[in-house]
């Protein structure tokens, strides 16, 4: 599901930012972008967000700002820069080099420079910022829900659509069967003439027809799915997988009313159910 969340909040002297950023995807994969001072915590960043988030393509990006708390400190090496300076010096007076000694120069020399790094208390940094993420993630997960509602309403509106094309197959597919019947009545009369007709022979033909493109075990399904889509709707919770399972199934019930029905008129309708389910089903690519 597509969600941004975003928290900044100064923890113990230092400012974080937590941005969540997530697209669709149909399983989770989260990806963790943090300063290089606090990344023994990624495990533990994507472990919140698993908490949170069952399928989507998220991004995490972290950054950390010290204010007031304890700074690395850089001192001179004394010894080591007169060491390179008396050598540099002597190599001027001895060989004739130019002497192009500058401060860029020496700096970039090893050891020039002490550089001495506060304790960090990896565990206190690690909670802090969960702090701060856990806060993102509320952020990000207010934005869902206001999706989320609206996908329901979607969804529904979709299904109630679907079930008004089901009740027009299921009119419709009986008076094929009786058209069918007159059909077959009018054509014996006209092949038989005079001769009479085997009201018998009839009924049974339009028996056979009518068990060769009845719907109702399919449509009495389809409808079940329909009002099993409602209730995982309402339930709430990550739906998204099951919906994709009970999309398959209605799409095959679509498939055989479908291919039962000799109707133009009625084969439309299927059209029409089918691409209200393809709707849904790209809807549900938005559902964790």
């Amino acid at each position: 599901m597509t969600g941004y969340g975003r928290s900044v909040e100064t923890v113990n002297g230092r400012e974080f930012t937590v941005e969540i950023r997530s697209v669709n995807n149909r399983y989770l994969d989260c990806s963790v972008r943090l300063p290089r001072a606090v990344s023994f915590a990624e495990e533990a960043v994507k472990q919140a967000v698993k908490q949170s988030v069952s399928r989507a393509k998220v991004d995490v990006f972290i950054s950390m700002r010290s204010e007031g708390a304890e700074e690395t400190q850089v001192s001179l090496n004394r010894g080591v820069l007169e060491g390179y300076l008396q050598a540099m010096h002597q190599m001027v007076a001895e060989f004739g080099v130019k002497d192009d000694i500058s401060v860029s120069t020496v700096s970039r020399l090893p050891e020039v420079f002490t550089i001495e790094r506060p304790d960090v208390d990896e565990e206190q940094l690690q909670s802090d910022l969960l702090r701060v993420v856990a806060q993102a993630l509320e952020s990000y997960d207010a934005m869902r829900l206001t999706e989320g509602q609206a996908l329901d309403r979607d969804l529904r509106s979709r299904g109630e659509t679907i079930l008004e094309l089901v009740a027009q197959v299921e009119q419709g597919n009986a008076q094929t069967v009786v058209d069918y019947r007159a059909r077959l009545e009018a054509k014996l009369k006209e092949v038989l003439a005079n001769t009479t007709i085997d009201e018998g022979r009839i009924l049974t033909e339009a028996a056979i027809f009518a068990d060769k493109v009845a719907v109702d075990e399919e449509t009495v399904r389809l409808r079940s799915h329909l009002q099993q889509m409602n209730t995982m709707l309402t339930g709430g919770g990550a739906v998204g997988r099951k919906l994709d399972f009970l999309l398959q199934e209605m799409n095959r019930e679509a498939n055989t009313i479908g291919s039962k029905c000799t109707d133009v008129k009625l084969a439309r309708i299927v059209v029409d159910i089918k691409a209200e389910l393809e709707k849904i089903r790209e809807q549900t690519q938005n559902i964790e």
